[in-house]
């Protein structure tokens, strides 16, 4: 039995992690702690035998864990993931995983230094459809994956719990690290190089085209040289609808995800799979199910941590931000 705690327990931790956790019986959830004091009582009712902490450093000096999970906001987690691992413990961590690549490399040798897992939750990997996806890809069902097209749409910035002072971090560049391209990039990101592959180069532009009042971007596109050809990311919070549309072109067929659909075109025929929408909801607990096995694997030595996964979707977002402060410029990722 595993002993775990929450740093931050925002909306993604009650509604999204809480309940993965309190389905398993090898783990128990003893303590949490959070900036925003009104949480306590949200989380007493999801945890009645929980301990509840003022702060950070109370919760690391007084609880005996084996792991914490930080569900803070993005600016803080390099100092939380390096706090946690300095007292012995294994992370998970929300994404992104930290918000500069310097801090993703720094805590890497941290964690190997202090033989603990660091583990980022990659929970899009775990829903249905993107499953389907990976499976279809490694059956080799459209041979060569030359490239994919994600296109993630919504009409604003989702709403995060208020803590003094803040009505919603994701739109805050202190707290938030950025705008779209860490909130939703880091998803697709992880996503494409799964199915594609590493890219050698990236092109990026970052734009505010409605929320002018927020000093971050709320539209990016991202062209990705991948090993056979080149791929696409394309996030706004600008837009008039909310979904999401992926297309894979391989050297043998596609793959299309159009709402609830996967669609294989392959050898002139169709085949044709229902799940439910990668837009559905935005705490997804069916999906954490997968990344919370995936952690205690890797930190019981049955598995391994996905941090060079995470290691890479930071430098893709450096350079990212690098490029589009070059005009779109294309820029060779940085090892």
């Amino acid at each position: 039995m595993l002993r775990g705690a929450f740093i931050g327990f925002g909306n993604v931790a009650a509604n999204g992690h809480m309940p993965g956790w309190r389905a398993r019986e090898d783990v128990r959830i003893v303590a949490a702690t959070d900036a925003a004091q009104s949480r306590r009582d949200v989380f007493l009712a999801a945890c009645p035998d929980g301990q509840w902490f003022d702060t950070v450093d109370d919760l690391l000096a007084c609880e005996q864990l084996d792991f914490v999970d930080i569900c803070a906001p993005p600016g803080g987690h390099a100092a939380l993931i390096g706090r946690a691992l300095a007292s012995g413990l294994h992370v998970l961590s929300e994404k992104p995983l930290v918000t500069r690549a310097d801090d993703a490399a720094r805590l890497a040798s941290a964690a190997a230094r202090a033989g603990r897992v660091l583990h980022t939750v990659h929970n899009w990997l775990k829903a249905p459809i993107c499953r389907k996806i990976s499976a279809l890809v490694d059956e080799g069902a459209v041979g060569a994956v030359r490239s994919t097209r994600w296109r993630t749409l919504r009409t604003q910035p989702a709403t995060a719990v208020s803590a003094p002072g803040i009505a919603n971090w994701r739109v805050d560049p202190k707290l938030a690290g950025g705008g779209i391209l860490f909130d939703h990039g880091w998803h697709a990101l992880y996503c494409v190089v799964r199915w594609t592959g590493v890219p050698g180069r990236v092109s990026a532009r970052l734009e505010t085209r409605r929320f002018h009042d927020q000093p971050l971007e709320d539209t990016a596109t991202l062209d990705l040289e991948t090993p056979f050809g080149l791929s696409q990311i394309f996030l706004t919070w600008a837009a008039d609808e909310r979904s999401n549309a992926i297309e894979i072109d391989g050297d043998r067929g596609q793959i299309h995800v159009v709402g609830d659909s996967v669609i294989l075109r392959s050898s002139g025929q169709e085949r044709r799979w229902t799940s439910p929408s990668l837009s559905e909801g935005s705490h997804h607990p069916d999906w954490f199910g997968g990344v919370a096995a995936d952690f205690l694997a890797a930190a019981t030595g049955a598995g391994k941590s996905n941090l060079d996964e995470a290691l890479l979707c930071a430098r893709l977002i450096d350079a990212a931000q690098r490029s589009s402060a070059a005009g779109g410029a294309w820029l060779a990722l940085s090892t």
